[in-house]
């Protein structure tokens, strides 16, 4: 039995910052941040959205009746939590009208749970065929304004459907996984923001990329030859430079090539967005696929990682189609509002974080199909507009 990604959507907020006006009012040459991080664009986060709402909005965009009365399991994948106890995902169920059926988790080990998210619900499927598991990854990267991580922040949700015959990559049996306890990147739960030792964490990164790949190639006997693209976590799109030239190092012949540009394909989306946390890895999967001409029965290599930290690398055969599959995501950014450093940094205090009062957001200017109308009793009020 065939099992997959059936169908993906990616999903963002109507506001975004351009990062050579935040490195102007920073002082900083832009070309460190456009260069040197590899990052252009980053969204923006009014009060009105969290993970919840992104989620909610990625998933409708590709669920449809039919498909939904197949759905038994929802997994949302997040290091953004909104509740220490109460699973994101029975929110999402709730605004997204599914059967009251539905079994729903949230699972979280930093940017990398959405990657065990899937196998787990490749499990499931495995065990009965006639269901579909709906796995999102939903994330809001936070570091601080004018901190050293704020040019690496972003946010945004990727939804996936995983199915028997599924329509866009059929996942191969064998996978490695990789973890040690690393102090590279955590998140006390006093924090609103995250805690990163940047550098170490990017040789940690590469270090379990090559673990992983190293061991996949002697249970498989595969070469590099063997695929047509390796697709990277990317909380910048550099990261995943780093990762891929940590492999080919000195190598330039055509299958190191091909594997650089195919590369550049999976950073477009990235650049315009940001850092995802758990989506990160499959916008670049999805940023390959709608700018690149693979063909189908590509193998295409996965390389997940998280801080703290856990890594896998696993493998997918692209299915015939797959392109008709997914929602426009170039078309849909084009469409975005841009915002002004002064506004972005107004926009970023306004967060409803830990806060413990009652208040209520204005929710008119908000174009998402989900909005967060704010907090009441110290629950969360969630709207479908």
């Amino acid at each position: 039995m065939r099992i997959g990604i059936d169908r993906m959507a990616f999903a963002t907020t109507n506001d975004y910052l351009d990062l050579v006006e935040l490195a102007k009012e920073r002082g900083v040459d832009p070309n460190k941040f456009t260069i040197g991080i590899g990052q252009d664009l980053q969204a923006v986060v009014p009060p009105t959205q969290d993970i919840v709402t992104l989620g909610a909005t990625a998933a409708k965009k590709l669920l449809t009746p039919e498909l939904e009365k197949n759905i038994s399991t929802v997994i949302v994948a997040t290091e953004s939590g909104i509740d220490n106890s109460k699973a994101s995902a029975i929110y999402i169920k709730h605004l997204l009208g599914l059967s009251d059926f539905t079994r729903t988790v949230e699972m979280k080990e930093a940017c990398y749970s959405a990657t065990a998210a899937i196998q787990f619900a490749k499990g499931v499927v495995a065990l009965n065929p006639q269901e579909t598991v709906l796995v999102i990854a939903a994330d809001i990267a936070r570091y601080g304004l004018n901190t050293p991580g704020e040019v690496t922040q972003g946010a945004g949700a990727v939804a996936m459907l995983i199915s028997q015959n599924p329509h866009i990559l059929t996942l191969e049996d064998t996978t490695v996984a990789y973890s040690k306890d690393i102090m590279d990147f955590w998140r006390p739960l006093y924090a609103t923001e995250a805690l990163v030792d940047g550098k170490y964490s990017t040789n940690v990164y590469i270090e379990f990329f090559l673990q992983t790949f190293t061991r996949y190639q002697q249970l498989t006997g595969r070469e590099l030859a063997d695929f047509a693209a390796l697709t990277f976590h990317m909380p910048f799109t550099k990261m995943g430079k780093k990762g891929l030239e940590g492999l080919l190092k000195d190598r330039n012949d055509e299958v190191a090539q091909r594997l650089r540009t195919q590369l550049t394909a999976s950073q477009l989306f990235s650049r315009q967005v940001g850092n995802l946390y758990t989506g990160s890895l499959y916008l670049s999967l999805m940023s390959l696929l709608q700018n690149s001409d693979l063909r189908a029965g590509s193998r295409i290599g996965l390389f997940s990682y998280g801080s703290g930290a856990e890594g896998e690398f696993y493998t997918g055969i692209l299915e015939d189609g797959y392109e008709h599959y997914m929602n426009n995501i170039q078309e849909e950014l084009k469409h975005r509002h841009q915002v002004s450093v002064a506004e972005y940094e107004k926009l970023f205090s306004s967060q409803l974080g830990m806060n413990d009062r009652d208040i209520e957001f204005d929710v008119t200017n908000d174009p998402l199909p989900f909005v967060l109308k704010g907090q009441k009793d110290h629950q969360r009020i969630y709207e479908a507009k």
